[in-house]
């Protein structure tokens, strides 16, 4: 399974980025979104950017990813509402 990584460009090249995410600095490949200048916020799979997203999406994904990670753990005490907003209205 692949799964959607937020990461926020520090340093841009033309192909490559130098990207900070949940797991520390990434170089991610860039060839999909172009060139994006620093700041700016990418939704990545596998070490490639795939799309530029907003820095909102980045922390709601980020604590999806949260989420998921306490459900995996076992965690018995997990507030869906809490990493999942407005899922359960959907």
């Amino acid at each position: 399974m692949c799964v959607g990584i937020p990461a926020q460009v520090i340093e841009a090249g033309d192909y490559v980025a130098r990207c900070r995410t949940r797991n520390g600095e990434e170089r991610i490949n860039m060839m999909l979104t172009g060139p994006q200048p620093a700041g700016t916020w990418l939704l990545t799979f596998l070490g490639s950017a795939r799309e530029v997203i907003s820095e909102e999406d980045a922390l709601h994904i980020d604590k999806a990813l949260d989420g998921l990670s306490a459900i995996m753990s076992g965690d018995e005490a997990i507030d869906l509402n809490h990493y999942f907003p407005g899922l359960a209205e959907s």
